[in-house]
Order: C-alpha cells, then structure tokens, then sequence
C-alpha cells in the first residue's frame, strides 16, 4: 500500500521567508498531506498560528524537528509540540565531531535516552535523525551500530537514506534492519557522491527507491521529502518529488 507523503518545511525555508502562507498553501495544492516542522517556521509565525494553518489546509503535523525537551528547554518543548499537535520529537543535529570517539557517541546517546524518558512521561517519542558520519566507520564499526548499542530501545530512528548512501553504507540494508524503530523515511536524491553536491528532484538521482521503499515495507509509516539544497528551483523540485513518488506507486496524496 502506498504510504502517505510529507515534506519537511526546512526544504522551503527561502520560499517561506519570501511568504509563509503561500508557501505552504503550495505544499497544499501539489497534493502533500503533510509537514514535518523545523525550527525556522517560527520565524515567520507562532506555534498557535502555524498550528491552524496546517489544520485548514488538511496538513498533517507528522513530526518536529526539535530541540530535546530537556532543561531550560523542557518546558517550550512540550508546549510547541502540543499546540502543533503531534507526537515525535525528532533530533535534526548533532555536530560531527561528537560521533568521533566511542565516549563521544555514548554521550550523545545518553542525551537521547534522557529525552526520551521526559518524552514518554508526556505521550511523545524522541526519534534520531541521521547525517553521513553516522554511518562512517569509527575502529572497523558503523557509528550507527555503535549508537544503536547505547540508545534506549524506545529511542526512534528517522532514516535519511540519501546521507546513509553519502556516508558509505547501503541504505536498502539500513531501512531493513531498522524494520519497526524506523517509522520515518526521510527521501532525497542526486549524485550522493559527495557532502557538497547539489540534490535533485527525488527520482532524478542515483537512489534506487524501488528496493528503498521496499525495504520498509510493514515498518514505515511515512515518507518525507527533504532536499537541504537543489541544482534547480527548490518549489519546483518539492513539486517534482511528489509527482515522481506518487506517479511511482510509492506514497499516497491527496
């Protein structure tokens, strides 16, 4: 069955500083049926206001990039998540250089293990969201695997195929194994040949979505177009994207 289709609002941040409302009224119209939040959408709104405007458009708050709800930001955190009204906290970032030593891995876990343990006292998740390095080899070992031994088994997995494929391992093999803690896919394409090249439009590079796709069946419950920058018109490749997994079989619109 195909799997509904999101976007994550970071794709469009230039089109929404140049105007929100009709930026994400566009999302709308090319058949999206949801977002995922990022921090810069409160740039241009607040919770309360994007809250509605998602609603009126039938667009569904799948996830937040978020801050963790730990510390001076607990308390916002939860606020920001119930007003949008969804459930999954998901870690966007942590810097490369903490994935580079064993300590400096289990520290980040720990972190997430901590997260997730304020998150379920409130009915949330915390989900991890990948880069390349995660899955570089630190003493003849994905850092990933290495995560993956430290994190809370209730800690998600928000797969980012494209920067699995960048960082050296196979993302069909990933999104397989991950099975169930993997309910979000994040897709992207170009050459994935480098950090620094330009994206495509999803169905214009190198991903093989046929066995990416498939290697979730049964455990994802949401594909999510990001593309953090484009050879061409940004708008018209998130528009190009859908038409692509649509057309494909791949997910589901409106």
């Amino acid at each position: 069955m195909a799997l509904p289709i999101a976007v994550q609002l970071y794709t469009v941040r230039d089109a929404m500083a140049a105007d929100f409302v009709g930026t994400i009224k566009k999302i709308a119209d090319f058949g999206y049926v949801g977002v995922e939040g990022a921090g810069v959408v409160f740039e241009h709104t607040s919770p309360k206001d994007a809250a509605k405007l998602f609603k009126d458009l039938g667009l569904t708050v799948v996830s937040a990039h978020e801050k963790l709800p730990l510390g001076d930001d607990k308390n916002a955190v939860l606020d920001r998540m119930a007003t949008m009204g969804t459930t999954r906290i998901v870690c966007p970032w942590r810097a490369p250089e903490n994935f580079k030593t064993v300590d400096g891995i289990k520290a980040v876990c720990d972190e997430l293990n901590a997260a997730d343990v304020v998150a379920r006292e409130n009915g949330l998740s915390v989900t991890y969201h990948n880069h390349w390095f995660e899955y570089h080899n630190l003493d003849g070992k994905p850092v990933s695997q290495i995560m993956l031994e430290n994190l809370a088994p209730t800690v998600g997995l928000e797969i980012d195929t494209y920067w699995v494929k960048v960082g050296g391992q196979d993302p069909v093999q990933v999104v397989k194994d991950a099975g169930s803690r993997a309910p979000l896919l994040h897709i992207k394409d170009g050459p994935a040949d480098s950090i620094e090249a330009n994206m495509t439009a999803v169905g214009d590079g190198v991903m093989d979505w046929d066995a990416i796709i498939g290697a979730g069946k049964g455990s994802t419950e949401w594909l999510i177009v990001e593309l953090d920058r484009c050879g061409t018109d940004m708008l018209e490749a998130v528009g190009k994207s859908y038409t692509y997994l649509t057309g494909k079989g791949f997910a589901r619109g409106r």
